[in-house]
Order: C-alpha cells, then structure tokens, then sequence
C-alpha cells in the first residue's frame, strides 16, 4: 500500500513555515529571514519513503497585497487553498493581531483534514500557550493544533507519522529521487535574494528580484551568471556598495551556500540593473515568474 498527497502550508509572513518546510524535509529549500515576505513563490518540497510520497507546498505569508507583486504573491496562496489533501496551518504563538477571517472560514469550510501547529513555543510560556490552543480550537473546532518549535525542531517528528495516517492511498505523482519541483537556477536566484534580505535594510531587500542568465557546469565546477535587478539608481548603489564590498560580501555568502547545496565548487558573477518600478509591471512580474 502506498500513499501520497499534497500537504499545503499556509499562514501569516514569519509565522515560520519556510523553517518548517526545511525541517520536515531535512534540506534547505526555503530561504529563511526574520524579515516578512522572504517567501514570494510557491515552492514543492518533495519528500519520500518507500511506501509514502508527500509533496509540500510552502506559500508567501498571507497579507493584504499593497502593490502588483503582493498581489501574484497572493495568487499562490489561493492556488494552495484549492488542491490540498491536508492542511498545515503555522501559527506564530508570539504574534497577538488577529488572523485573517477568509482564511480562517476557508479552512473551515474545506473536507480536508487541518492540522494547525502552534510553531515558537520555545519562546512563550504554559499559560500563553493554553490559551492560544483554546482560542484556535474555538476558531476552527475540527482541526487537531500541535504545539511545535520548527526552529527548534522540538514536537515535528509526530507531524511527518501523521500525516502518513490522513494521506489517501496514491501512486507517487513525482519520480522518487525528486525532492523539489523547481529547477536549480530558481535555488541560485533565492540564495543570492536570501543575503541581500540578511545584508541590507529597509526597502531594499523588497526591491530586488534576482535571475539567472548563465548555469554551466564545466569540469566539476559549476558557473553561474546572476542579475540582481533593482527598482531605482539610488538602490543599484546601494546594492553594489563602497568600492563594491557589499555586492562582494553577498557573493561569498550566496556561493557558500550554493557549494554546499549543490556539492561542488561554484563560481559565481553577480551584476546589478535597473529595471523602473517593476512590482508594478504586469510584463515585468509575469518574465519574473509572478504570472
């Protein structure tokens, strides 16, 4: 007998579903910041076991879009709320504004099975806790809640036997030596997008949007030409830096992480474009990969 199905992973920005993503899957392939919206696309993680094949859908956090980006953003989450066999709903214990009513009537009115995971606990108490797993079983009454640190990794290994009992019978819908449905030059973008998150501030990170030209692997080294796009002149010097110390520090960091994701030598060209307001651009999004 042989199970699989689709696992989707939904909640607020930072409530820490890329940290659980890459928990679950035991690989890094969600970039992780403490920043809001590091998470732009919908990624597959596909994990497998002889008789199981789950495929986990991370998601952008759910927020109310400002610009065009947040809007396709947006889009990939309401896609997942459409195709899931389960839910998992990532609550942050820390966060005490309200959750967002179309998604919490949504996953009421879904005839899946939601398990929401009460994910920081590690840096709250007994009595916030209780509280929070009565608010939620008030909320969605038919969702079971685990309280979880992703980050921490304490309580995730019952999520993965779990979901093994409420996953229908299926053959697997990937190849079994498939662990993710993205290609690599997507993971070379959002490493190099992951260190500007951590090395810049302020609207900057939110600026950028990054693509690969060049991936060639020649001789056991793998060569990679990457554009950094920004929205303004003002933010390509930014990005570049002091005699270009920045945009240098962010290609060490971002190779490193290649060189250990890919296991090989990696060598890496990072240039810096402007491309005018283009979180606005429909043509500009939809060459980006936000439809």
């Amino acid at each position: 007998m042989h199970k699989a199905g689709f696992v989707n992973i939904v909640g607020k920005p930072n409530a820490g579903k890329s940290t659980l993503l890459n928990q679950l899957m035991g690989e890094k392939l969600a970039i992780v910041t403490q920043k809001a919206q590091t998470t732009r696309h919908r990624i597959f993680g596909i994990y497998n076991e002889e008789d199981l094949q789950i495929v986990f859908s991370d998601t952008p956090g759910v927020l109310e879009p400002k610009y065009g980006l947040q809007e396709k953003m947006m889009d990939f989450v309401k896609d997942s709320l459409q195709d899931a066999d389960v839910f998992l709903f990532i609550v942050d214990i820390l966060d005490k504004t309200e959750p967002f009513d179309f998604l919490v009537e949504k996953l009421n009115k879904i005839p899946v099975p939601v398990l929401i995971l009460v994910n920081k606990i590690d840096a709250s108490n007994q009595e916030d806790l209780e509280k929070t797993m009565e608010m939620w079983h008030e909320r969605i009454p038919k969702a079971e809640i685990l309280p979880i640190s992703a980050l921490k990794g304490f309580n995730t290994e019952v999520i993965l036997p779990k979901l093994k009992s409420l996953l229908p019978e299926n053959p697997p819908y990937y190849d079994k030596d498939q662990y993710t449905d993205k290609p690599e030059r997507f993971f070379v973008n959002e490493a190099i997008r992951e260190k500007i998150l951590l090395n810049y501030e302020k609207e900057i990170p939110y600026s950028v949007e990054v693509v690969t030209e060049m991936f060639k692997e020649k001789e056991g080294i793998i060569f990679i030409d990457s554009i950094i796009y920004v929205e303004r002149d003002t933010q390509k010097g930014i990005i570049i830096g002091h005699k270009g110390e920045a945009i240098k520090k962010v290609g060490t960091e971002a190779r490193i992480d290649l060189e250990k994701f890919f296991s090989k030598k990696i060598h890496l060209n990072l240039f810096v474009k402007v491309k005018k307001d283009w979180r606005k651009n429909d043509r500009d999004l939809k060459n980006f990969g936000y439809r």
